[in-house]
């Protein structure tokens, strides 16, 4: 049963805070100096966000998307974070 366009059913201020999410994920992950570099990253959002909209079959598919992009960012992040330097390792 066809149910037409799902992006119809989603709200534009649910895509923004989708947006703010994503947002808050690269700032965390990514360098950035002052204000035309948090707009650069702000771009890249809106972007990667509207990317997986288009491409998305349905609502769950572009959930489900966006937070396995969030989570890998997380993890690779994890992994290249070198030890703090107050940390002395042992042989």
């Amino acid at each position: 049963m066809d149910t037409g366009d799902w992006r119809i059913q989603l709200r534009p201020d649910s895509r923004k805070r989708i947006v703010d999410k994503i947002m808050e994920t690269i700032k965390r992950h990514l360098l950035f100096s002052g204000q035309e570099g948090l707009q650069e990253l702000k771009k890249f959002a809106i972007r990667f966000e509207d990317k997986i909209y288009t491409t998305a079959t349905n609502q769950y598919d572009y959930l489900c998307k966006i937070s396995l992009e969030m989570l890998s960012m997380e993890i690779r992040s994890q992994n290249a974070m070198p030890t703090a330097p107050w940390i002395q390792q042992h042989p």
